[in-house]
């Protein structure tokens, strides 16, 4: 009995698991599940946790062994989806940025989406001008510190804060203005609101980018915000279709198709290359996922998309869950007393002397601080015309948002961003290998000081610390050739693969012909468009010249071999 105890105790722990979810204020929630569980049991275990009803913008996020980061889906098993071993780490952040972050139901659903949307001023995914760079980072302050008090914050007080990859001196002196004189009396809730609001008219809101290359071999960034499809490159914003007018997506292999029916019967088509096929699939299903949720009215009216066609094996999707609408309508239903939030305080970036006025900021990573940084665009390369790539929508110049370096921001105007690189580069949205066939010097590593880490926002999701030094030239050497070597293999196995499905699809349009000329010529369907075909000159001929010698042969071959049975037997 106690061996057949023990046993049993050891099956339950196998059947048992792990799992660690960095939350959106840097919290780790932890806890056991069994090995079959399904997404959606850990979802609703950690907006149990939080106390969150408004829980269709958000998602867990994980980042396999290829370093290629994942949406969980909640309708299938986590181990199935993970793929590797206990403890299993993962992170809860916005999955669908709302139209309207400000106007949502409750306050612990801004409050997180403030802090996702915080978390993107810093890691510069959300770019913006100076001024109201300013506004933003006091609003931060004033919801996380109160109040300006003399006594806990001495002169340049906002110069120990780190809300942006880089900023100028000039602009921590307007941040602590806002904050001493505009702000004040402001409660947490009011400030975070009012960051909501100003944050949701900015033009690379809700964006998570995805880089690219054009035809070109161009640099770009991808992204599908609550509002539509964005390309950035260089810059500036190039491109920029309405969900309405985006008709299709679809990729094969590393190759991202988008279709769009514009006014005026205008139809384009835009064609870009992910780095790896595994990132043009998680490109496809961002795509497919943001286009049923803003798009459509109900969720009854999501299918199954398929982005195969006869010579490419591709992958079928469904997205789960509801659409942003019956997410407003259930939101407008909640009626209980407001859960209560903890705020945690603001302390200075790592890179600055210690103050005492609070806790450490929240928006930043729990992850060690590394200089590395990778710069996809040194500045814009317009693109040449196409029927692919040519601008549906172009920004102007004056429209344009330039950020700058601190180095080059404390004599320029208010006008200019300066609170990111040269370039739209935002640091945990690179996969790590470049595509092999497109890549160029403007995508290679270097380091520069940035305070902002490529690695670190990874390192967060994955929870493994990164290499801190790359192979030798020796080992790159040896990795080019075996990729080049598997890359030829590939393209062999798709040339036979396309030709054999060219033969299969030849064979059946065969089958279809002839099935439809035994049935003009030997059925008695007297249906109008076979009658018609059966009446024109040209099939007449064909029937009593071709068709009938041909059949009276068969026939006779037919009855010949029939009589050889017959003897045999």
């Amino acid at each position: 009995m106690l061996s057949r105890f023990k046993s049993g105790s050891i099956k339950n722990l196998e059947r048992e698991c792990s799992c660690t979810v960095r939350l959106l204020d840097d919290t780790e929630y932890t806890c056991t599940i069994q090995r079959d569980a399904k997404g959606q049991y850990l979802f609703d275990l950690i907006c149990l946790h939080l106390n969150l009803l408004e829980k269709d913008y958000f998602g867990i996020r994980y980042v396999d062994s290829d370093k290629q980061r994942h949406w969980l889906e909640l309708p299938k098993s986590i181990a199935k989806q993970i793929k590797s071993q206990s403890p299993f780490t993962m992170c809860l952040r916005v999955k669908f940025y709302p139209p309207e972050p400000a106007a949502l139901k409750e306050e612990i659903t801004r409050y997180l989406v403030f802090l996702q949307i915080k978390r993107d001023l810093y890691h510069g995914r959300l770019l913006c001008k100076s001024s109201e760079a300013a506004l933003l980072a006091a609003h931060i302050l004033q919801a996380e510190i109160g109040d300006y008090d003399p006594g806990k914050h001495p002169d340049g007080y906002s110069s120990k804060f780190q809300f942006f990859p880089k900023h100028s001196e000039k602009l921590e002196r307007r941040i602590a203005e806002i904050h001493k004189t505009e702000l004040c009396g402001q409660t947490p809730e009011t400030s975070e609101r009012h960051f909501l609001q100003k944050a949701q008219m900015l033009e690379t809101y809700g964006v998570d980018p995805h880089p690219c290359l054009d035809l070109y071999g161009n640099p770009a960034f991808l992204a599908f915000t609550p509002f539509g499809f964005v390309v950035l490159q260089g810059n500036k914003r190039v491109h920029f279709l309405n969900w309405n007018e985006v008709t299709k997506l679809k990729f094969e292999g590393k190759t991202f198709y988008l279709y769009a029916h514009q006014k005026e019967d205008r139809k384009s088509m835009l064609t870009y290359f992910a780095p790896t096929p595994e990132a043009c699939k998680h490109l496809w299903k961002c795509g497919v996922e943001h286009q049923a949720f803003y798009k459509l009215e109900r969720s009854s009216q999501v299918r199954t998309v398929s982005s195969s066609n006869l010579f490419f094996k591709g992958s079928r999707f469904r997205y789960s869950g509801r659409v942003a609408k019956e997410v407003m309508e259930q939101s407008a239903k909640i009626k209980r007393d407001p859960p209560e939030i903890h705020r945690p305080g603001l302390v200075p970036s790592r890179s600055c002397p210690s103050i005492t006025h609070g806790p450490r900021l929240s928006s930043v990573p729990r992850t060690r601080r590394r200089a590395v940084h990778i710069s996809i665009m040194e500045g814009l390369e317009s693109l040449r015309d196409s029927a692919h790539s040519t601008p549906v929508r172009s920004v102007s110049h004056g429209e344009s948002f330039i950020p700058r370096s601190r180095s080059h921001a404390a004599d320029g105007s208010d006008g200019l961003a300066v609170i990111s690189d040269q370039a739209y580069s935002p640091s945990d949205s690179v996969p790590p290998t470049p595509a092999s066939e497109h890549t160029d010097a403007s995508m290679s590593r270097h380091i520069n000081g940035t305070p902002c880490s490529i690695e670190e926002e990874r390192e967060s999701e994955a929870g493994t610390p990164t290499c801190a030094e790359g192979p030798v030239l020796g080992e790159e050497a040896t990795v080019e050739q075996g990729e080049s070597v598997l890359s030829e293999v590939e393209q062999a196995n798709k040339f036979v693969l396309s030709v054999l499905r060219l033969l299969l699809v030849a064979i059946g349009l065969l089958l279809v012909l002839l099935l439809l000329l035994i049935v003009l010529t030997e059925s008695d369907l007297d249906i109008t468009f076979l009658r018609d075909i059966r009446q024109t000159p040209e099939f007449q001929q064909f029937h009593f010249e071709y068709f009938c010698p041909l059949r009276r042969w068969f026939a006779c071959k037919l009855r010949w071999a029939g009589s050889l049975l017959i003897k045999d037997v």
